[in-house]
């Protein structure tokens, strides 16, 4: 098969990784890999709880895919069995539970979307209903046996919520099991996690050293931070640039990231040893704007096309530097002449409700024909010549009374 030197691949392994349990055991992985000329089985567990991925996401699918480019296996476990138990991992609450086609179809869409990064044609993709599903009570029973309540007390989630005299239920305790059974299921040789999954990738270390398997190597990565800093991106926090963004909100949002995330992102997100990466870590002391327009594009260009890039940021310039409307906005013709704002913005659905719109009018961010609407009130008069209708930094539209022949 052929894989680089051994230190070639531990160098391109442990960049920006947080902890590897643990190295030595890494490269004698490494190294019988090299003697038998076998891959690597390389795991990385996906929670299907909600089917939309955003960059905090792509950190660990990249290193995955580095494993790929290395010449190694790697493994998508969609975890639509665990999901229906509900990660509790960071968790102050038990977390709601799925049903089994929601956990199905948002894996089908989490593997579509990571096919982004990773390469499909090479990544082996499962559901671990396959095998835990066809559990046993019996089984389930030696299963918990491996595990004391004190070691399961040792997780940062359940002794916050013990000393707080938080419920815990019992199947929150199955679901690392359930997690490490995969392992012992695949007997895969590493498994790739955010740091917040560290106890979970424990586990299954655990686990299959008692079930008489080479214990997995557990490789951590760091969580991103959220766009606006601070908090690790999360759509529900809407911090977070997702996938399935287009090319211009995408481009927008990596601009509205803070100076000192620059580097950061740079390391994390775009993949590593390519020209890009290094003249953009130039860039962030001499000109940190042009650092970040630079880091913005190669975004784009990473989940579309450099013409996609190209034209994102000809579209951001034109909204926020030249402060000229769009040329392409859809023309939209309504039958009535007079309208309230805040039906108005409904109709078009740049609000989600009425209660939404009166929130944009209040935060000064509806214009009309750059006018600031500044009444909840206030009712616009329709004719044929459009009317071009700003709502928040990024949506526009051209409204116009529809004519009658």
């Amino acid at each position: 098969m052929g894989f680089p030197a051994i230190q070639e691949q531990l160098d391109i392994i442990t960049s920006n990784v947080v902890e590897v349990i643990s190295v030595d055991e890494l490269e004698q992985k490494l190294q019988l890999s090299m003697r038998t000329d076998q891959s690597l089985k390389i795991k990385l567990g996906a929670d299907p709880s909600r089917p939309d991925l955003h960059l905090g996401h792509s950190v660990v699918l990249r290193k995955l895919r580095e494993f790929q480019d290395l010449g190694h296996q790697a493994i998508l476990i969609i975890g639509d069995f665990t999901a229906m138990i509900g990660d509790p991992s960071g968790k102050s609450k038990t977390r709601p539970q799925l049903s089994a086609e929601e956990a199905r179809e948002n894996g089908k869409s989490y593997f579509e979307q990571a096919s982004k990064i990773l390469d499909p044609e090479k990544t082996t993709i499962c559901y671990n209903s396959d095998w835990l599903g066809t559990m046993g009570f019996a089984d389930v029973v030696r299963l918990a046996s491996h595990y004391t309540v004190a070691r399961m007390l040792e997780r940062d989630d359940f002794e916050r919520r013990y000393r707080a005299h938080e419920p815990i239920s019992i199947h929150e305790f199955l679901y690392p099991l359930a997690q490490g059974m995969d392992s012992v299921h695949l007997k895969n040789d590493v498994e790739l996690g955010g740091t917040d999954q560290k106890f979970n990738l424990l586990v299954g270390r655990d686990l299959q050293r008692e079930y008489g398997i080479t214990p997995q190597v557990c490789l951590t990565m760091p969580l991103l931070v959220g766009t606006s800093g601070g908090e690790k991106m999360s759509k529900s926090l809407g911090n977070a640039i997702c996938f399935n963004d287009s090319p211009a909100d995408m481009y927008g949002k990596a601009l509205s990231i803070p100076d000192t995330l620059i580097e950061t992102f740079t390391k994390l997100l775009l993949p590593q040893g390519e020209s890009a990466v290094s003249d953009i870590l130039v860039q962030i002391t001499e000109n940190p704007r042009a650092a970040k327009r630079s880091l913005a594009r190669e975004i784009v260009s990473s989940y579309y096309s450099e013409e996609d890039a190209e034209g994102a940021e000809s579209h951001f310039d034109q909204l926020f530097v030249h402060k000229k409307a769009p040329d392409n906005i859809e023309l939209v013709e309504l039958d009535q002449q007079s309208i309230s704002v805040i039906d108005l913005l409904v109709t078009l659905g740049a609000a989600t409700s009425k209660s939404d719109a009166r929130r944009m009018i209040q935060q000064k961010s509806v214009l009309v024909d750059e006018r600031k609407i500044d009444e909840i009130t206030e009712n616009l008069e329709l004719g044929v010549t459009p009317k071009i209708v700003r709502a928040g930094k990024r949506k526009f539209f051209k409204v116009a009374l529809k004519k009658h022949f």
